[in-house]
């Protein structure tokens, strides 16, 4: 049986640069053979253990953040299982396994709306590869052939001799049996399916409904101390000194430990012990010379970037629009501005750390254990085989959890206190400023047009930070992050254009402050997405065209955009008048491999109160595991992107992040959340991801919806900033 490329005897120093790869978001291809467990372990394979009861545990590789993956990856397995859903439990497997076992259970990374697109195929054969083993096993106990049994909900059926067994009665001989090859499985077809594709309710609502669900922040052990930590306020500063000396008297406190150049802690019995007394700890820092950066720097570097004549990286483009440009009967032009955001979890960054001088474990709500289990090896000094990492729920991720600083912090303290379980928690204050930030960025954009004011020509310039320059500064060649471009790439499968124009240039001018950035949950097709749309409806009003028609207009080559963008447009009733003081806006784009728009109502009062009433969306993944989960990550995602257009702004003086709290970086409320009315399309053919694209059609559709309601444009995010009373 053929392995992965990534085997248990690799050397440490390129496990961690594998894995550090991995959580920048670089996936890389491998093959996952379905191996029979060599231990005591009661299992078929890997990805299916069946209790005597006929519980059936299945286990999960990727992150659980409230996104529902869990549940629909269990349904995957469950499907071709043939096994009764009424007794499916999920399980982790721990990173530490998965390197012991050669990669087994492929890719731990969530991220990137990847979670079921990216592993569907060799989960359904995991699930596929255990009915197999099982229906084997009872034929082999009948001594008649396994073609002339069936499997459903847990039992096997003879089906000449009426004979029948469950899966918990023949689970432990299934698992002594050699499985077949994994490409000699053929998959069901979707049309058949019987759990996925159903709407069935997540396998975790219960246990969060009671409170029953234990996050990172909850963890338990025997003899735990807690600790709270204090970085340099300005990004790239140290730790000048300190004076323990001035707090160690205090209640329950344990220990300061410097961590790292920029960081110190104390360790005491409680956390708000902890807290507390680093508050009182005497503390001079280092800021550096970014000291001197505030806001208005970053924005005037940016704004330098989209003047900039030189050599800039282009993303896409077709003809010669700077001269399509200049040969126009008439000229549109507008710059538009997205800030920092905060991921802003419920969940501050936590992690639990045990390290002896033989063994680290960690155990961290974290969007890519592999990622962890290297930073966990890093910072112990340990090989990966001699470190693991248990993933435990998160509390929000939306990327940040994808990076791994706080488990390097977490180790680095428990290094200074051996054998002892220390569990790190952030302040709320230290979340807030000293997250991986949504890039910031500005966009010139400049179409030309004829005489009929069709567009000849289009040229979008983007000034501003590069995410990988951050997270994987090794992937940068030339200054080229072609993630700058989502949304906006000729063609693929992950984020290409939706429009057509004769004459076209995409460029990127890089500038990157010394505030650090990270992948932010929608990443760059949430700015991308505004400037496109945002424009088009620019150039509608400008020459008077409707923005539906004119959209239509540039998708003719574009049939799945177009096909969503038509489903909202008729939910939405855009050819019929909406409700007296109520007005609409359109948004389309694709990402993360999914179509998706989005129509909203709004209206605006005469003291410039804005009212969302409803937005009509339309995703098309290619195929629907779950539909009433996609249905929740819709309006989880239209949350998160109204925060994002309403209040999200983190900004800049002195070098260090002005905002502390929710008081200052705010989101959306009850009061502020619209109806959400989702149309589901799924047109086969392709696996698209539905966590992260329809938050990127939030924003313009609002925007555009404002425009026609006080004929202000705003380019300039977040809303908070401008004012729509009517003059």
């Amino acid at each position: 049986m053929s392995t992965t490329a990534l085997q248990p005897q690799l050397s440490r120093r390129s496990f961690l640069a594998s894995t550090g790869a991995a959580a920048g978001g670089l996936m890389v291809s491998f093959h996952i053979p379905f191996a029979n467990a060599q231990d005591s372990t009661p299992e078929v394979n890997a990805w299916v253990v069946i209790q005597p009861d006929d519980t059936v545990v299945i286990r999960i590789a990727r992150s659980e953040m409230g996104q529902g993956t869990l549940t629909g990856l269990a349904q995957l397995v469950a499907e071709e299982l043939e096994c009764n859903w009424a007794k499916v439990t999920t399980e982790y497997p721990t990173p530490g396994q998965n390197l012991a076992r050669k990669r087994v259970w492929g890719n731990f990374a969530t991220g990137g709306s990847r979670g079921i697109r990216e592993s569907h195929d060799y989960v359904r054969k995991g699930g596929a590869m255990a009915r197999i083993l099982l229906v084997q096993a009872a034929a082999d106990g009948w001594g008649v052939p396994a073609t002339e049994c069936v499997a459903a909900n847990s039992v096997i059926t003879h089906k000449a001799s009426g004979r029948k067994t469950t899966y918990g009665k023949v689970a432990a001989a299934a698992a002594k049996l050699t499985p077949p090859d994994a490409t000699s499985i053929t998959l069901k077809d979707p049309k058949t399916w019987k759990l996925a594709g159903k709407r069935l309710a997540r396998l975790d609502t219960v246990k969060k409904t009671t409170g029953e669900q234990n996050y990172g922040i909850d963890l338990q052990l025997p003899g735990l101390l807690n600790a709270a930590i204090k970085d340099c306020p300005v990004f790239g500063g140290k730790l000048k000194n300190f004076n323990a000396a001035a707090i160690e008297g205090r209640p329950g406190v344990k220990k300061v430990v410097q961590v790292g150049d920029s960081a110190v802690a104390v360790v005491a019995d409680t956390w708000w012990r902890a807290k507390t007394a680093l508050d009182a700890l005497p503390i001079e820092w280092d800021y550096g010379p970014n000291a001197r950066i505030s806001q208005a720097d970053i924005q005037q570097t940016l704004k330098e970037g989209l003047a900039f004549t030189g050599p800039t990286v282009v993303g896409n483009s077709n003809g010669d629009a700077p001269a399509a440009i200049a040969a126009a009967a008439r000229k549109i032009e507008a710059v538009y501005t997205y800030p920092f955001q905060n991921h802003a979890t419920m969940e501050p960054m936590n992690a639990t750390a045990r390290w002896t001088p033989e063994r680290c474990e960690v155990w961290v709500p974290t969007q890519n254990g592999e990622a962890a289990l290297a930073a966990a090896a890093e910072a112990s000094g340990l090989p990966p085989a001699q470190c693991e990492v248990y993933k435990l729920y998160l509390g929000g991720g939306f990327g940040r959890r994808g990076r791994s600083d706080f488990v390097t912090q977490a180790v680095q303290i428990a290094k200074a206190m051996p054998g002892t379980p220390i569990k790190m928690i952030w302040s709320r204050e230290e979340d807030m400023q000293h997250g991986s930030y949504h890039p910031v960025t500005q966009c010139k954009l400049t179409a030309g047009l004829d005489a009929q004011g069709n567009i000849s020509g289009l040229h979008m310039r983007i000034s501003g930070q590069s995410i990988l320059a951050t997270v994987a500064p090794q992937t940068i060649k030339d200054g080229r992050d072609m993630l700058v471009f989502q949304g906006l790439n000729t063609s693929g499968p992950e984020a290409s254009i939706g429009y057509s124009f004769p004459n076209l240039l995409i460029d990127h001018a890089m500038r990157n402050p010394h505030v650090p950035a990270g992948f932010w949950r929608g990443v760059n097709l949430n700015q991308n997405a505004i400037y496109l749309e945002s424009f088009i409806d620019e150039i509608a009003h400008a020459t008077g065209q409707d923005p539906l028609a004119l959209r239509r207009k540039l998708m003719a080559n574009h049939p799945k955009h177009l096909a969503v963008l038509n489903a909202v447009a008729e939910r939405a009733g855009w050819d019929k008048p909406a409700p007296k003081g109520v007005f609409r806006g359109l948004a389309q784009t694709m990402g993360f491999g999914s179509y998706v728009a989005a129509c909203a109502e709004v209206s605006v009062r005469d003291d410039g109160q804005l009212k969302i009433h409803r937005i009509v969306a339309a995703t098309d993944p290619g195929h629907a595991v779950n539909p009433q989960q996609i249905e929740a990550q819709v309006e989880g995602s239209f949350s998160y992107g109204l925060s994002a257009a309403l209040f999200g702004e983190i900004t800049v003086k002195d070098g260090a992040v002005e905002q502390k709290n929710f008081d200052s970086y705010p989101v959306v409320r009850m009061a502020d959340m619209p109806k959400v009315e989702t149309i589901v399309l799924p047109s086969g053919g392709f696996w698209g991801g539905v966590g992260e694209p329809t938050i990127a059609v939030a924003a313009p559709a609002v925007l555009n919806a404002i425009f026609a309601a006080t004929g202000k444009r705003i380019r300039e995010l977040p809303l908070k900033q401008h004012s729509l009373k009517r003059a």
